[in-house]
């Protein structure tokens, strides 16, 4: 919570099958048509798209690349000077503010001591950060979600939005979780979207976006952000489908491609409208082949871009 280019499953078919996957995903195709254009922990599949179970990474392990020597404990480094671009000068998206979370860092296997320890999300204690997954091949999630992250931040400034990453690779680790919904909070961004890919069991496919529960405990509050959230992930789904031809996940969310969890502190800790959205399985051959191809990327990273600028114009 991924190099080289792959044969693509042809999207019409994706997309016919999508259609009758749930009546949700019928009502996001809908409302795009009339609108325009994690934190650690795994889960068993199917599991309902209510609970507060861990999702990010769920079934077999995820290869690690190997640990340097231990570095000493200490709080997360600060993030160096962001390298945002420059928004355009006008266009449709001119004033807003939008924040890009790339999972992980590629890093964060050399600082083991580092992204263990814990820290404080709300509801509990979670570490700081996790390595995350990858290919069978070895293609990282941490280096899928910098680029999809570039991508888009591109995608969304020539629209004339001010976008800023958590951070561009520039970092030993992390930040650390709570950080990563801090800066977010700090920007006072008009949306913010965690990009991850997921690490489950062959055979499960397909994407899904992570909605932020009602939580009310510790530094969380999120009673502001549940509705926004909801509506951001709603379109940025919706929008998904049409420009990936992907499906919705087969083993999470109901066919809804949507999931709601408790337990990830970038969310719990966010005060502004936040999701996360896992693009695809690394562990399976075929979403693999996507999700090492660029042009896939790109197409995800619009589809992702098109879902926050909808959720901004509305």
């Amino acid at each position: 919570m991924s190099r080289g280019t792959f044969p693509r499953v042809p999207p019409r078919a994706l997309v016919a099958g999508a259609a009758v996957v749930a009546a949700g995903l019928l009502g996001w195709l809908l409302w795009g048509a009339s609108s325009g254009s994690a934190d650690g922990g795994k889960r068993p599949a199917a599991a309902a798209a209510s609970s507060a179970a861990p999702s990010a990474h769920r079934t077999g392990p995820s290869p690690k690349a190997p640990a340097s020597a231990s570095v000493s404990k200490g709080p997360s480094p600060s993030a160096a000077p962001e390298t945002e671009g420059t928004p355009s000068a006008d266009g449709p998206l001119k004033g807003k503010v939008v924040v890009v979370d790339p999972g992980h860092n590629i890093h964060n296997s050399e600082h083991t001591a580092e992204i263990d320890r814990s820290v404080d999300i709300g509801t509990g204690r979670k570490e700081c950060d996790t390595t995350g997954t990858s290919t069978n091949a070895g293609y990282a999630e941490a280096t899928f979600s910098l680029d999809v992250a570039h991508r888009i931040r591109e995608i969304l400034q020539a629209q004339g939005a001010e976008v800023r990453l958590t951070h561009d690779g520039d970092r030993p680790y992390g930040p650390c979780v709570d950080e990563r919904a801090e800066i977010g909070d700090k920007a006072h961004a008009d949306a913010a979207v965690s990009v991850h890919a997921d690490g489950a069991a062959v055979g499960d496919r397909g994407f899904h976006v992570i909605l932020p529960a009602a939580v009310r405990a510790g530094r969380a509050d999120t009673g502001p952000i549940v509705g926004p959230s909801k509506e951001l992930g709603e379109r940025i789904a919706g929008t998904f489908v049409r420009t990936t031809g992907s499906a919705p996940s087969n083993y999470i969310g109901g066919g809804t491609g949507l999931d709601t969890r408790s337990d990830l502190g970038g969310l719990n800790l966010s005060t502004v409208p936040k999701v996360f959205i896992e693009c695809g399985n690394m562990r399976d051959p075929q979403d693999a082949a996507l999700l090492t191809d660029p042009a896939w990327r790109q197409k995800a990273a619009q589809g992702i871009a098109n879902g926050v600028a909808d959720f901004l114009r509305r």
